[in-house]
């Protein structure tokens, strides 16, 4: 049996693996984000480990003896976030996110300061990765910075916990900007531009190495066996490709998460920082990847859902399915960057816009304007890609919240012309890719373990939709350009 340990950031998810592959049992606990000003997002780590014992604790009531047989725990979770101890290993702030956008100058500064870090990182210094908010501290909180013994990405703090081991995989580590990702190691070139050194730095491993045993008194609580393996693990988009065997180059995933993602696997180190791609190290051993990053996906769709007053997403979703072929061609544009962009605009001051309402524009237009809005901007993501890695591309799995969202799924495949796949536990692909990672940590073989799961629907793209997505794109495309100057 093997345990996946999933930290994203609205909830934390647990996965038991059985021997047969089967998942025996899943939980999940919710977390909330703190903005306490403009462009910040921050969580408290020690919500992670209480919500991780919160569900531990359950986990064990319900399955007390699969829980002992647990041979391997992996990890998988939200990247980028930073996560400051000090000698003691006391938590000295509150834990800055992915999708925070305050270090923006701190950006350009490094920039400026390292003109390889593109060649070393293979991708452009943004707000969401975890050097530039080392910056900021330095600059604006100065006592904090001098006392970090430490700096840990969000799932390898939950890894400390369990372990004491201050340990991190390539993938995750990948987005910090301070790997040399070609080379899958610590930059010290980059380190220094931050004003840090590899002392202050987790030791570095393989996703499916062992990197750490747990304890004794966190194994007693839980009902687990002392000393079992922690596996590496690794960053959540990663780790999701595990979790549906998307392990060779030209597999892929859609992501339809609170960010949207597309994650296509590739066997070199391919960047192309000038389109805000991500080049990250795979969490398997000399695999890498490319993935393009919108920030607002299935939190656009919250939002709506919010506005427009509905009971739920579902129910948003269905007024928009309801919508005629012409009520769709006529429904308003949306540009989807509640939260700043990534790919290919890198502007974490990029802003929504909702244009073209009248009194005839519902809630079902809105959602539809919502949702196509997100898939024009995977499209946009989906062009920047390497273009020799993208004609391998024959269809991409489907992962995330989003899609459980049968209408949604079709567009995004038509905006796309890519079938998309949706395999069974796709929900859960990222806590299935941890739970495999340990299972490759205990000694499992890749082609035994990372095998691809069952289909449970397959998504077409529709000629009806088809018929007048690119001229919409174009339109999209135009609002943007027209808004970008009025972003501040």
């Amino acid at each position: 049996m093997y345990l996946g340990i999933d930290l994203g950031t609205s909830e934390l998810k647990l996965l038991l693996l059985g021997p047969d592959r089967s998942i025996v049992a899943t939980e999940g606990e919710p977390l909330t984000v703190s903005r306490p000003r403009p462009l910040w997002s921050e969580q408290h780590p020690q919500d992670w480990w209480t919500a991780l014992d919160t569900a531990m604790r359950r986990l064990a009531a319900r399955h007390a003896p699969a829980l002992a047989a647990v041979r391997a725990i992996g990890l998988s979770g939200q990247m980028h976030g930073a996560v400051l101890l000090d000698a003691a290993g006391q938590v000295l702030r509150p834990a800055i996110l992915w999708n925070d956008g305050r270090s923006s100058p701190q950006c350009a500064q490094l920039e400026m300061d390292v003109p390889a870090l593109h060649a070393i990182a293979g991708n452009l210094a943004m707000p969401g990765f975890t050097a530039p908010k080392l910056l900021w501290v330095r600059e604006h909180e100065p006592q904090v910075f001098e006392r970090v013994a430490c700096v840990l990405l969000p799932k390898d703090y939950l890894r400390w916990r369990l372990t004491g081991e201050r340990a991190t995989d390539c993938s995750d580590a990948a987005g910090t900007l301070w790997l040399d990702v070609g080379a899958r190691r610590w930059s010290d070139q980059l380190l220094a531009a931050c004003g840090l050194t590899r002392s202050q730095m987790p030791s570095l491993h393989e996703g499916s190495a062992v990197a750490g045993r747990l304890r004794d008194e966190v194994a007693r609580g839980w009902g687990l066996a002392a000393g079992i393996a922690v596996a590496a693990g690794g960053g959540d988009n990663a780790a999701s490709a595990v979790g549906i065997g998307a392990v060779a180059p030209g597999q892929g995933f859609v992501s339809l998460g609170t960010s949207g993602v597309i994650f296509v696997c590739a066997d070199r180190f391919l960047p192309n920082p000038r389109q805000a791609v991500h080049a990250f190290c795979h969490a398997l051993p000399d695999r890498w990847h490319q993935m393009s990053v919108m920030l607002s996906a299935a939190s656009a769709l919250s939002w709506a859902t919010q506005l427009t007053g509905q009971a739920n997403e579902a129910a948003l979703l269905a007024r928009a399915q309801a919508l005629t072929p012409d009520e769709r061609t006529r429904a308003p544009l949306f540009l989807p960057y509640l939260a700043g962009e990534r790919t290919p605009l890198n502007n974490p001051r990029a802003q929504g816009v909702l244009f073209g309402l009248t009194h005839e524009s519902g809630a079902g237009a809105i959602a539809h304007a919502v949702v196509e809005g997100v898939a024009f901007g995977l499209l946009d993501g989906f062009a920047s890609l390497d273009p020799a890695l993208r004609a391998r591309i024959e269809s991409l799995d489907l992962v995330g919240g989003g899609s459980r969202s049968a209408y949604w799924a079709r567009l995004v495949a038509t905006v796309l012309q890519r079938p998309l796949v949706l395999r069974e536990a796709a929900s859960a692909s990222a806590a299935l890719g941890a739970a495999r990672l340990a299972w490759l940590a205990d000694g499992g073989r890749v082609e035994d373990v990372c095998r691809v799961a069952p289909v449970a629907q397959r998504f077409d793209p529709d000629p009806l939709l088809a018929a007048h997505i690119s001229e919409r794109h174009a339109r999209f495309r135009a609002l943007r350009a027209a808004a970008s100057p009025f972003w501040n």
